[in-house]
């Protein structure tokens, strides 16, 4: 049973079409021209609206283009004389889902009900999945409480309708720039299509041409079969190439021209392969600087700096943290059947801590605050002591050394082991609280352990 509102200037239209869908068991209501039938979509909702091409004051395409803005997905049928059918087939290039001619033929117009109605319902379940494969792809941690999120936000929105506009974007280490690249895609054109993500850091300098574009069999020793590289791979969608400043210095060459001439071949392959994506790239390095020491591709840089966007890092936002920790903790809240709140000192805490691993720093740390508070109906300082650490270290000068001396390999056991707890074992966010590269904290935690693996 559907709630149709059927709108024509001829009251025997109206009567002869409620007649036949009312006898279907849907509910209808009538309007007598746009203008009524305007002032009645605003007050409620129809699952159909039925509409008469030619009226006095409002027209059923003055009318269609009006709905349109109030919900591009609303579902709309004209109704049309023979010479009309022109302007009928026009609307359905703008949107209308059918048309149905006078004279009725009953069957038809049920037909076209019928047909309608299911499309109606595939469109409205398709688009709860597209809100649900966001909602889990974590789009909707991006909360925009502080007015620098907020404009970046705007700038983000106005470049994903543009989907052959390469973006860079650039910020701290867990600011959430995948997230952002996230953002782009399902606001974009290309939404329907895949979203592939790639680690740059991560790849072997011996796999990397491999990765991005793919191989033939045969090409090398192991390649045992053919292989689809990323570029292929998200045909149609978004590539986001992560951290790409470390990008190996051969493969910034191949990428360029990939980006250039939409084209690219496997590794061991003379075929051109046409590069139909969009890349977003995002680095929390100063590309600018690297292109001046010779570590980046000058003409690399320039063309994936077209749409820059910067992410700036939570201590620049402040406003946003308390409902980023809220917003954290009733999601695992949910996941592990808890109730926990953050008392007012537990807030204050939070505001004080800096955050140098930004949101993914704020995540972890919810978490943790979670598990620990346990069947609390609190989360307290107590339960955040874990961030009440400075976490940076004190200058020299206020560092006194103790008349016995110390050991300098316990002191550096000791920090590495507090830094790794206080990051909740992320190795990245344990490195930069020590000031130190990630690969650097990976030898040093091996020497600790004896089996770390790299």
């Amino acid at each position: 049973m559907a709630q149709i509102l059927v709108v024509d200037d001829e009251e025997k239209v109206r009567h002869i079409l409620s007649i036949m869908l009312e006898l279907k068991g849907h509910v209808v209501e009538q309007a007598r021209d746009g203008e009524e039938a305007l002032s009645m979509i605003h007050s409620r909702r129809y699952d159909l609206l039925i509409l008469d091409l030619k009226m006095p004051k409002m027209d059923g395409i003055t009318l269609h283009r009006q709905v349109k803005k109030i919900d591009p997905a609303y579902p709309v049928v004209f109704i049309t004389a023979f010479g009309s059918v022109d302007s009928a087939v026009e609307m359905m290039r703008e949107g209308a889902l059918d048309y149905i001619t006078k004279p009725f033929e009953e069957d038809r117009i049920l037909m076209v009900v019928e047909r309608v109605m299911k499309m109606s319902q595939l469109i409205s379940e398709n688009e709860g999945l597209r809100k649900e494969i966001a909602e889990r792809a974590g789009l909707a941690d991006l909360i925009c409480v502080s007015q620098a999120m907020k404009n970046t936000l705007e700038i983000v929105r106005k470049v994903a309708r543009k989907p052959e506009t390469t973006v860079l974007l650039t910020g701290e280490s867990g600011t959430g720039k995948e997230l952002v690249a996230r953002f782009v895609h399902a606001n974009s054109p290309r939404s329907r299509n895949r979203f592939v993500a790639l680690n740059c850091a991560a790849i072997s300098p011996s796999l990397v041409e491999s990765e991005l574009f793919g191989h033939e069999k045969g090409s090398f020793t192991s390649a045992s079969s053919q292989k689809l590289g990323k570029f292929e791979y998200a045909s149609g969608g978004t590539l986001f190439l992560d951290e790409v400043g470390d990008l190996q210095f051969e493969a910034q060459a191949k990428v360029l021209r990939a980006l250039e001439e939409k084209t690219f071949e496997r590794v061991g392959g003379n075929r051109p392969i046409v590069a139909d994506v969009r890349v977003i790239c995002a680095t929390n390095k100063d590309l600018a600087r690297m292109v001046s020491d010779k570590q980046f591709r000058e003409d690399l840089y320039y063309r994936i700096n077209v749409f820059p966007i910067h992410i700036p890092p939570l201590r620049e936002r402040t406003e946003a943290i308390i409902p980023l920790s809220e917003h954290f903790i009733r999601r695992f809240r949910q996941e592990m059947h808890t109730q926990p709140e953050l008392t007012e000192g537990a807030k204050k805490l939070l505001l004080r801590h800096s955050w140098p691993g930004n949101v993914r720093e704020l995540v972890n740390a919810m978490e943790r605050a979670v598990i620990l508070a346990g069947n609390d109906p609190q989360i307290t300082e107590s339960t955040l002591s874990f961030l009440a650490r400075d976490t940076t270290a004190p200058p020299a000068d206020d560092f006194e050394l103790p008349m016995g001396g110390i050991s300098l390999e316990d002191l550096e056991r000791d920090l590495v082991r507090q830094a790794l707890s206080t990051a909740n074992n992320n190795k990245t966010l344990a490195a930069k609280l020590l000031g130190i590269s990630r690969s650097k904290f990976r030898r040093k935690l091996k020497n600790i352990t004896g089996d770390e693996k790299e």
